[in-house]
């Protein structure tokens, strides 16, 4: 095979002889390298999540052994800095496409190249071509995997570039989208057939809603202009379930396979077996909608007036607008006062007093020391202020700042609405008492588990005799009691196969793809038993109960607290919605709640393998 290096690139110091490069200095380690032409390939097998079948490698490029050179860092540093920077990936390349040729490896080969390179003329008068002819590599069996370590500035010539290679057979890969300088410009104006999820996003991604979210953005957008998204950097098996269930086409880490000189043909068992299972992964909890609304969310801006403005300028503004509550007063960009309509209307409603101060400067009507807050504020955070300072701020509202800069008002009635809102989404995606996910999530869960195929098991967890322990123990009691419920029932999950929820009140749902699901039900029930009884006093527990009225002002005898589980078999094509499980499950609680003491009820329909 020729291993001659086909390019002649104009840097200093250089000649080429026979296809050689030759330095008329004496050389450097990194030149000898260019030289010897000691460099080592190395290949990383990139997954299909569908059907677990590796689709082709990156092409990596290692250091001689045992050497500053080895790690590539190293390498490309050493490059910059002596000028080589694309000598060396000429040679990356040629070493790289060489190896996979020798190795015979099947599918794609994904072939890191600057933007520098690409742009650069040696690469587009077609060397590269004609050296992948030489060695019988099809241009189609080859991705341009396009590296970004420096912002890229010239788009057209990027885009020009790409069109070049496109139309001599190449596809195109976008690396490390989300760690780049431009990686999202660059997605945009490329429309790569390939992009590469950084891996920061990826390892994780299992433990993060943000990361999850963000790893969700990116798979719609890619849909949507029709990229196949890869996810680096996977190193575990719940990162691989979870990638695989974000429908993301494909995948590469240590997980699947470490980078080698002889890389494996196949995915390891492991990877196999979560690749076929019908499992699902229990997603993250998303963040509570309006955790991070700011005071910025409340603005709204008022041409201020000057400490100088008189009086009669003031009044005619209210005039003119009789929606209008407030009139910041502001010098040189800084807040130093309000105006409140009434206190401000009140004032000149009395004898004379429009004729006396009319024509005097407003800073002497104005309220001094209003309460700035400033835009990033949390709304949490200035409500309770609100609550615990001076009403009149939350009557007559505050200004809200930039650095200290007039931005805008805000009023209570404002915040009042946001913080109104905030809690009615927070209860719908998370229960405030046991900050488990609430009915948005579950139900959302639920239909990821029908559309996917699985067989689970919906089990409804509901409370008995709650209602008079609350009454003869109180709401805090109460809450403790629905708290240590959520906490046992947590215990009881395996946290990659079941999913806890809590409805409202005393009433939790678990969606379990635990084989040994019945086992687990069961010391939930034993657990209750045990630890509830840390809640209850002495004579209680030896009674077996407590006295309390009815509804109807009857004292009667009230048994202790105890759980019920109604359990129900969910296979693939017996429920078509989150409203039929639901349904199922409620009925199955209901049988559960007739019989005595802590229980346990499956839907005899339903058995199935209690494990």
């Amino acid at each position: 095979m020729n291993t001659a290096i086909i390019t002649t690139f104009p840097t200093p110091d250089i000649a080429w002889e026979e296809g050689r490069v030759k330095f008329t200095q004496p050389s450097t380690p990194l030149q000898d390298v260019l030289i010897q032409r000691n460099l080592n390939a190395i290949f990383q097998p990139i997954l299909n999540m569908r059907n677990g079948e590796i689709i082709g490698f990156e092409g990596l490029i290692r250091g001689p052994a045992n050497s500053p050179l080895h790690s590539p860092a190293n390498l490309f540093s050493a490059a910059q800095q002596q000028g080589l920077l694309l000598e060396v990936e000429m040679l990356c390349r040629q070493v790289i496409l060489e190896k996979f040729t020798e190795l015979r490896l099947p599918g794609k080969l994904f072939l890191n190249i600057s933007p520098e390179a690409l742009t650069h003329p040696s690469f587009k008068n077609g060397q590269t071509l004609a050296f992948m002819r030489e060695i019988g590599l099809s241009p189609d069996r080859v991705i341009i995997e396009i590296t970004e370590n420096q912002p890229t500035f010239d788009f057209q010539a990027m885009r020009n570039a790409l069109l070049h290679y496109r139309q001599m057979g190449f596809n195109i890969a976008m690396d490390d989208l989300g760690e780049g300088f431009s990686s999202l410009r660059l997605w945009s104006e490329l429309r790569p057939e390939y992009v590469k999820i950084d891996m920061h996003f990826v390892q994780g991604v299992n433990l993060d809603p943000l990361k999850l979210q963000f790893l969700k953005s990116i798979q719609q957008i890619a849909e949507s202009c029709g990229s196949l998204v890869i996810a680096e950097g996977i190193e575990t098996d719940a990162e691989l379930a979870t990638i695989r269930d974000l429908g993301i086409a494909l995948g590469q880490g240590y997980f699947i396979a470490r980078p080698s000189a002889t890389p494996p043909l196949t995915p390891p068992p492991e990877v196999s077996r979560i690749i076929s299972s019908s499992f699902i992964a229990v997603f993250p909890r998303a963040v509570a909608i309006g955790q991070e609304t700011t005071a910025d969310s409340l603005l709204t801006y008022i041409d201020p007036v000057t400490p100088e403005a008189d009086n009669d300028t003031v009044f005619a503004r209210f005039a003119e607008n009789p929606a209008l509550q407030i009139i910041p007063v502001v010098k040189h960009g800084q807040p130093v006062g309000l105006i409140n309509r009434y206190s401000f209307i009140d004032c000149f409603a009395q004898p004379f007093r429009r004729e006396l101060l009319g024509k005097k400067p407003c800073r002497q009507t104005m309220q001094e020391l209003p309460l700035l807050v400033e835009k990033s504020t949390p709304v949490q955070e200035l409500s309770q202020f609100l609550t615990e300072t001076e009403s009149r701020h939350f009557a007559e509202g505050f200004i809200i700042t930039d650095e200290g800069r007039y931005l805008g008002i805000g009023t209570g009635q404002a915040l009042l609405r946001v913080i109104t809102r905030m809690q009615i989404e927070a209860a719908r995606y998370s229960n405030p008492l046991t900050l488990l996910p609430g009915n948005v999530p579950i139900n959302e869960h639920i239909e990821r588990l029908l559309q996917s195929g699985s067989t689970f098991h919906a089990c409804y967890c509901d409370l008995d005799h709650f209602k008079p322990f609350n009454d003869v123990y109180g709401y805090r009691k109460g809450d403790e009691l629905i708290q240590l419920t959520g906490r046992i029932l947590h215990w009881a999950c395996d946290p990659k196969l079941d999913f806890l929820g809590h409805i409202g009140g005393d009433d939790f749902i678990l969606l379990m793809q635990s084989q040994d699901w019945y086992r687990r039900c069961q010391e939930i029930l034993h657990s209750f038993t045990e630890a509830s009884t840390s809640l209850l006093e002495e004579q209680h527990r030896w009674c077996g109960g407590y006295e309390s009225e009815d509804r109807q002002g009857k004292v009667v005898f009230n048994p202790l607290p105890s759980l019920s589980i109604g359990a129900v078999r969910i296979d693939p094509g017996s429920f078509l919605s989150h409203h039929e499980v639901s349904s199922a499950a409620a009925i199955a609680k209901k049988m559960a709640k007739k019989i005595h003491g802590n229980s346990l009820f499956i839907e005899p329909r339903h058995l199935g393998t209690q494990g």
